[in-house]
């Protein structure tokens, strides 16, 4: 071994006692220190490169917006420079909106469409669309022209900066009444509060996700489905950009108010058992005010002799009584009717016809 080696491994003998002290400070200076900061978040990624883009795009009854959608998405996704392609959903339509769709697949060999055997509901359509998809990111977007596609790039862009889901957040919504408005704000707010999965407000099914996201949701095939709750659950970097919905292009609105109730009890039940726990409190509730009502009767028939008169409390306490076990029962038969569902294991969707 060289003199130098033999020097490295061995303990200088003329180190003094002033030295070691210092030695001693340094180490408990460093073992009293404060851990170092960790709490920011993961650096993003470098940038990504765009090789294939895929746009889902669920319909039902909408023959006049899908050539004005084709052409706005063909001059938008043509400018990326990367390969896309078209996926058309037809949910059982009624009208021609089939044969738009086999129009514009014979014309064009980026898109392609699947067509229902019937309506299995706009879940469901995303649902099948985003099955076929095999791009490195994926748009869902509807086709009323309301989530504008010259968005696209912009939510391209973020993907690119490291982020896997990019939705995009209705910023003033057109065309809408103050009643949709104000029950979408209370359906957001109110959902957020009693789920534990953060789901972004005053968004819908418009947005960007990575192929690990959509790989992902691939395997989760619950038959009551909130798509947009369900891609928030997967996590992974989300972030949001923002921008002015527009009117309808053409067309009525699908969603009338018994869809959209139906759907917020799919969202709230799909995730968060809160709808339980409201019913052991009510039934907590109700059990004390009960006894405290007996007790009182009793206290004043056995100690003041008073003659208690209680037929209408009586029977408005009944029909309390009644409308409370009414309702949990209805809380419990929706949850096992989302189990009963689910057991059958039925496929989410039939396909009638696909190219």
């Amino acid at each position: 071994m060289s003199a130098r080696s033999s020097n490295a491994t061995t303990h200088s003998p003329t180190r003094g006692a002033g030295s070691l002290v210092a030695d001693g400070k340094h180490v408990l200076e460093q073992t009293l220190a404060p851990p170092a900061d960790t709490s920011e978040h993961t650096p993003l990624p470098q940038a990504r490169k765009l090789t294939r883009c895929s746009v889902v795009v669920p319909a039902y009854n909408e023959q006049d917006n899908l050539e004005s959608l084709h052409a706005r998405l063909t001059a938008v996704l043509a400018g990326t420079g990367a390969d896309y392609e078209i996926i058309l959903v037809d949910d059982g339509s009624a009208d021609a909106t089939l044969e738009v769709m086999r129009k514009l697949a014979a014309a064009d060999p980026h898109v392609r469409f699947v067509s229902f055997a019937r309506n299995f509901g706009h879940e469901a359509a995303s649902t099948a669309g985003l099955d076929r998809a095999s791009g490195d990111v994926v748009v869902l977007m509807d086709a009323d022209l309301q989530d504008p596609p010259e968005l696209i790039p912009e939510l391209i862009d973020q993907w690119a900066q490291g982020h896997d889901v990019v939705y995009a957040q209705r910023r003033r919504r057109e065309g809408e009444s103050l009643f949709k408005r104000l029950t979408a704000w209370a359906f957001y707010r109110t959902l957020n509060a009693v789920t534990p999965t953060p789901i972004p407000a005053d968004t819908g099914d418009f947005r960007l996700m990575d192929r690990e996201v959509v790989g992902q949701f691939r395997r989760m095939r619950e038959a009551n489905r909130f798509v947009r709750g369900m891609i928030a659950w997967v996590g992974h970097r989300q972030t949001a950009v923002q921008f002015d919905r527009p009117a309808r292009h053409a067309g009525e609105a699908k969603y009338n108010l018994f869809k959209l109730m139906a759907l917020s009890l799919d969202a709230a039940m799909g995730f968060s058992t809160f709808p339980l726990r409201v019913a052991t409190v009510l039934g907590l509730i109700t059990t004390v005010g009960a006894v405290v009502a007996g007790s009182a009767v009793v206290i004043h028939k056995l100690f003041f002799g008073l003659a208690v008169e209680g037929y209408a409390l009586l029977a408005a306490g009944i029909f309390f009584l009644g409308g409370v076990q009414m309702l949990l029962l209805g809380i419990l038969g929706e949850y096992i009717g989302r189990i009963y569902t689910q057991v059958q294991q039925r496929p989410l969707y039939v396909v009638k016809e696909e190219r």
